[in-house]
């Protein structure tokens, strides 16, 4: 059908953990430009044992300006994120063996960090009978039998 426009869409939306810590450059005019490398995980189901298993998918993505400044801080190893962009695929040439490549990657509009680097999941609270338990057992010094 000649004459048919589609729209124009490039928007991708992935969570995943931060691989290693994010790497902060700038450009020879000052702009900061912030990379960082996500894991995302898949649940899949073994169809030979039956187990299910982890299907991981890794995937670049830069940052600029003000969110590579925010960045480079917070994107620490293992730090679970969610990453909003557009999909983006670059050439270079391969340093040993001088082919030309591709890279695809998210260059990012969006960030949001989920955790803090090192923050593990927080610790369940007690139940305030055991907090006045204890708070009881502290007090009394000597059982009155």
């Amino acid at each position: 059908m000649a004459g048919v426009r589609l729209p124009e869409i490039n928007f991708v939306l992935m969570a995943g953990r931060v691989t290693r810590d994010a790497e902060m450059f700038f450009t020879p005019s000052g702009t900061g430009k912030c990379t960082m490398r996500i894991a995302v995980n898949k649940r899949v189901k073994d169809s030979k044992t039956g187990e299910w298993k982890d299907d991981v998918f890794y995937v670049n993505v830069v940052a600029w300006k003000e969110l590579a400044d925010r960045s480079k801080d917070k994107a620490k190893k293992g730090v679970p994120v969610i990453v909003e962009g557009r999909l983006t695929c670059r050439e270079y040439e391969d340093k040993k063996s001088g082919q030309k490549r591709e890279a695809f990657e998210i260059m990012a509009n969006r960030i949001q960090y989920l955790s803090a680097a090192g923050e593990g999941s927080a610790p369940a609270p007690s139940s305030p009978k055991s907090e006045a338990a204890e708070a009881e057992s502290e007090s009394i010094e000597e059982v009155p039998f």
